[in-house]
């Protein structure tokens, strides 16, 4: 019987939570996901001055015919980084080769990784906060002087070689960038936060797919998405989706905003992006508590859930739109919060959502 960890848990709920894939739509989902992916920059929208930093670190390394730093991309899920590293890639005009910390389990894994690669390549992981202390000592020297340490012999006989890599650009994400050890951290020459996309950038992207996957969208249809999209393209490309199935079967299939906004109440997401988890989390703590505060652990019990789940997956949306206050005590809903929603019961909450 296969043993699910904790870590892998929360990362299917964040998964589901910003993908909402089913087996059937599984296939179908993996050819969307390549044809909207941007290939350059200048398809890229969003994280103007991540760009613009990048240009000139690209450009820099290409004039001196070197490989370019190893990279750090840290933020929230969803925003691009995975994509970001394809990006950096073809503006290298190099290969990729795209892996995750826990799929490196063995030294074999990373070493045999680490020997296929050729000079100048990209090698990304996602993930990198998850890679074990053997994985991450063996990419020490790799990343530092491009060799391998390695051992041969046994007692007496040991004895240890370098074996040289070519030199490669590794391109580590992450959502937990203070879970990294200083030593792996402090190896790489370009870290960056990628932030949440504001609605006009996300308008922006909805346009841009809804032209790849060819559905007609007008602005005002694409903003209304972009509303409820927690500031994430990977969850805005999800909703068009969800819209243009919608547009499909309600009207002529084209998108507007009263097709979006009929589309987005039926599937709950409410004009700041909650949906029903996010509002029942609100409500326990206004209805229970009094608006707080209170521990996660009891937070947790009261909602159903555990408090990692709550933590990585539920809490930096809600934080990060000023909706929830963390503090030494515990959770407590914002001024903001209660200035947005009404708290007397569960129905007036949704109704004022919705309104």
């Amino acid at each position: 019987m296969a043993i699910i960890s904790d870590d892998d848990r929360i990362n299917n709920k964040v998964k589901a939570k910003n993908e909402d894939i089913t087996p059937s739509e599984t296939s179908f989902d993996m050819s969307f996901e390549t044809n909207i992916r941007p290939k350059f920059f200048d398809e890229y929208i969003g994280q103007t001055s991540l760009k613009a930093t990048l240009k000139i670190s690209i450009e820099a390394a290409k004039k001196r015919e070197m490989p370019l730093d190893h990279i750090l991309f840290y933020g929230p899920p969803g925003l691009g980084k995975t994509t970001l590293a394809s990006v950096i890639a073809n503006e290298m005009n190099t290969n990729i080769k795209i892996t995750s910390a826990p799929a490196l389990e063995r030294p074999r894994d990373i070493i045999g990784l680490l020997m296929s690669l050729k000079a100048g390549d990209v090698l990304f992981i996602d993930e990198i906060h998850r890679l074990n202390k053997i994985s991450e000592e063996i990419l020490y020297p790799a990343m530092e002087d491009f060799c391998l340490d390695m051992t041969t012999g046994k007692s007496q006989t040991l004895k240890s070689i370098r074996i040289p890599v070519p030199k490669f650009t590794l391109i580590g994400a992450t959502t937990k960038a203070g879970s990294l050890s200083s030593p792996l951290r402090d190896r790489f020459g370009i870290i960056h936060r990628l932030e949440f996309y504001s609605e006009e950038e996300l308008t922006m992207v909805i346009m841009r797919t809804a032209k790849i996957i060819g559905v007609k969208t007008d602005e005002k249809g694409a903003k209304a998405i972009a509303k409820r999209s927690r500031g994430t393209p990977r969850i805005a490309n999800r909703l068009v989706k969800r819209v243009r199935d919608y547009a499909a079967v309600k009207s002529n299939g084209a998108i507007n905003e009263q097709i979006s906004n009929e589309a987005l109440d039926i599937l709950q997401i409410d004009k700041f992006g909650l949906d029903n988890t996010d509002r029942a989390l609100l409500n326990i703590i206004a209805e229970k508590y009094n608006g707080g505060p209170v521990g996660i652990e009891t937070l947790a019990t009261a909602l159903g859930d555990d408090a990692k789940t709550i933590e990585d997956v539920y809490e930096p949306y809600l934080v990060q739109r000023g909706f929830l206050q963390r503090t030494p005590r515990g959770r407590m809903l914002s001024p903001y919060a209660c200035k947005c929603f009404e708290f007397n019961s569960s129905s007036q909450i949704q109704k004022k959502l919705f309104d």
